[in-house]
């Protein structure tokens, strides 16, 4: 077997993770056709496929799917000793990949962005915007170096710094503004919209109203926080949103916002990263700045 280069093996793990060779040409800032030759080559110095080749997707094989694990091993290492020599340095340079849920990113990352834009000039931020358990899954391979999301995530392996708490408001149609707050009993019996399936903030809604995901209502679910707002001020149910969201996804839409009776429903938002990472001292740091601007959003 001839020697086998880093950039062959990054480009493999693009293409078993988009299972398209053009996504994963896109990802690797390479053309398609120079991508296909180099896991053609790739495969030709193993001397089995690492991948099933169909019209419209790719798969791996089943050697392939057993060398996949060992690859991402292998890059995560290299990523870490990389974050060593930046760890080694004064202050917050080079690329920092930050991921954050959905029910987060548009609230806090104009702060943040702005923040380390400003202070940290060096620090080149990678932002990823997906559920939780996607960004568990990518902080585990090594594709993020750290995640803002609500806890707790109970993964043994990451490292949770709980940074503010903030309430789950209750968004009402304009004409329901002298009515009283229904309590989390009277919740139930309305029409409550709620984000789809994957999304934390779905599951913490659930809770508090003491409702199981199967019993929810099949039709009113949203992808996003917005969607579910505008669709309230339509006069099609309430929904709940986190306090940081309000001026941003009730500032168009005709609806009322009310706070619930004590003990209030809230989440708490951390960050959390993988215990190996040798960037833990600077993402304490990021912590630290993402703390002060959360809990200004959060009241």
């Amino acid at each position: 077997m001839k020697n086998l280069t880093l950039k062959q093996l990054r480009y493999f793990e693009a293409l078993s993770r988009h299972g398209h060779f053009g996504r994963a040409a896109d990802v690797c800032a390479i053309s398609q056709p120079a991508l296909s030759v180099q896991i053609k080559e790739l495969e030709q110095s193993l001397g089995t496929p690492l991948f099933e080749r169909g019209p419209r997707k790719v798969r791996l094989t089943a050697f392939g799917e057993e060398w996949a694990l060992r690859v991402r091993d292998i890059l995560r290492a290299v990523d870490e000793l990389g974050d060593m020599a930046r760890a080694a340095q004064a202050g917050l340079v080079g690329r920092l990949r930050i991921g954050v849920i959905p029910t987060i990113a548009p609230y806090l990352l104009p702060g943040l962005i702005g923040h380390l834009a400003s202070v940290h000039a060096d620090l080149d931020v990678h932002i990823r915007e997906t559920v939780t358990p996607r960004l568990i899954e990518e902080l585990t391979n090594g594709q993020i170096d750290t995640a803002i999301v609500a806890l707790p995530v109970f993964e043994p392996g990451f490292e949770e710094v709980a940074l503010f708490d903030e309430s789950l408001m209750l968004v009402r149609p304009i004409k329901d503004a002298e009515r009283p707050v229904p309590s989390p009993e009277d919740l139930r019996q309305m029409r409550l919209l709620m984000l789809e399936e994957g999304h934390c903030f779905r599951d913490q809604a659930l809770s508090f109203c003491n409702l199981q995901s199967a019993a929810a209502r099949e039709g009113l679910d949203g992808s996003s926080l917005s969607t579910l707002v505008q669709m309230v001020g339509a006069g099609i149910g309430v929904t709940l949103i986190p306090q940081m969201a309000v001026p941003v996804e009730t500032r168009s839409a005709p609806v009322v916002i009310s706070r619930f009776a004590e003990p209030e429903p809230k989440r708490t938002v951390g960050m959390i990263w993988r215990k190996t990472n040798p960037l833990a001292g600077q993402l304490r740091q990021i912590a630290n700045i993402v703390q002060q601007i959360g809990q200004d959003l959060a009241g």
